[in-house]
């Protein structure tokens, strides 16, 4: 029998902490139950064959051939792992098959892309090693990051894979991109009567399009008028010394974003439910208004959810499309999904979709023989 392993990885919502991670900043993200499975097999010659079962097309080469500017579309994020791997001396096969599938929608802002890069890192990982300590999550995270960077060329700052590999059940995982750490955030809302639901606008979220890189750029630029290493250390009253009014928006946005993680991490250790809302609803303005990434389908599906009894509602994720969350008393559930169903209807828009959100646990090895 040729030797194989099977991974799983989950996707994310991020709940508070937009824009932040590439800023050096906090984020709040939880994994989901949605998530992307990666079957490797090693062949017996030198032949990388990539499939899926989500996609019709496939993919068939060598490990030089996963390397930046080689490959594109869905099948960059799966090369780009195996030639990165292979870049930092980890064991790749030089002949894998490699076939995924996943329940993640895709395009929905709910981190696709990561845990396909994750489900097939942490797969190839165990086929010589199986064991996956915390500190080899760590590598793998770069990995993953380099992966959809330098192949896929979405200029990501690494939250999405973090969360993929490093989220605990029930918890939400407070990252510090400043100094690298993690804390598990136990969350809850379940015993308060709470849920968290996602609806996806069914708009088409891509990062590699070339609005979140220019978002990068912004904040670059405004670190440097201010003199900054990052928008981490930009405070409050040194906004106001930019003249130009777009980075000015921009760095009011990650100021009071980073502001707003700390504020649901310490209503979530106190049960204020109320408040946890009013931070969400606070974010999505600060998106919507400073970062400008929302979307008509985001804010309607924000302010119909509110209106129809969510404590808080935000977009998550990149942004220009994708998802939005609500936290909503579990008696309200159904009630405002109908709201929003309605209100998509009533603006001539499609359905948008909807899923439970339950905080789940991180990427693992789920099968290794040969």
């Amino acid at each position: 029998m040729r030797r194989r392993a099977v991974a799983r990885a989950p996707g994310r919502v991020n709940l508070v902490g937009e824009h932040t991670d590439y800023n050096d900043g906090l984020c709040l993200p939880i994994a989901l139950p949605q998530d992307t499975f990666a079957r490797v097999v090693v062949r017996p010659d030198e032949r990388i064959r990539i499939a899926s079962a989500q996609q019709t097309s496939s993919w068939s080469g060598d490990l030089d051939g996963c390397g930046p500017g080689r490959v594109d579309g869905w099948v960059s994020y799966v090369a780009g792992v195996l030639w990165v791997l292979d870049q930092e001396g980890y064991d790749v096969p030089p002949g894998l098959d490699v076939h995924v599938a996943g329940s993640v929608p895709l395009g929905a802002g709910l981190s696709s892309s990561a845990s396909l890069e994750v489900a097939v890192a942490v797969a190839v990982h165990a086929l010589s090693r199986p064991l996956l300590d915390s500190g080899e999550r760590r590598r793998l995270v770069e990995v993953c990051r380099r992966a959809e960077t330098e192949v896929a060329g979405a200029p990501t700052g690494g939250l999405d894979q973090t969360a993929a590999l490093l989220s605990e059940h029930d918890c939400a995982l407070l990252l510090d991109f400043q100094d690298g750490s993690t804390t598990p955030v136990p969350l809850g809302w379940s015993a308060a009567g709470l849920e968290l639901v996602v609806v996806d606008t069914r708009v088409s979220h891509a990062l590699t399009a070339g609005h979140y890189g220019a978002r990068r750029r912004e904040c670059e630029e405004a670190a440097r008028a201010l003199g900054l290493a990052s928008l981490r250390d930009a405070e409050e009253e040194g906004v106001h010394r930019l003249t130009d009014t777009t980075l000015r928006r921009r760095v009011q946005h990650v100021v009071s974003e980073n502001a707003r993680v700390v504020g649901v991490v310490e209503a979530l250790s106190r049960g204020s439910w109320t408040r946890v809302g009013e931070l969400f609803t606070a974010s999505h303005a600060s998106l919507r208004d400073d970062f400008e990434v929302s979307c008509p389908e985001l804010d309607l599906a924000v302010d119909t959810a509110v209106a129809a009894g969510a404590l808080g509602a935000r977009m998550t994720g990149g942004g220009f499309g994708g998802s939005a969350i609500a936290l909503i008393p579990t008696g309200r559930v159904e009630a405002v999904r109908r709201a929003v169903d309605a209100a998509y209807a009533e603006a001539g828009l499609g359905p948008p979709g909807h899923l439970d959100a339950p905080a789940s646990a991180a990427a693992r090895v789920v099968e290794v023989s040969g």
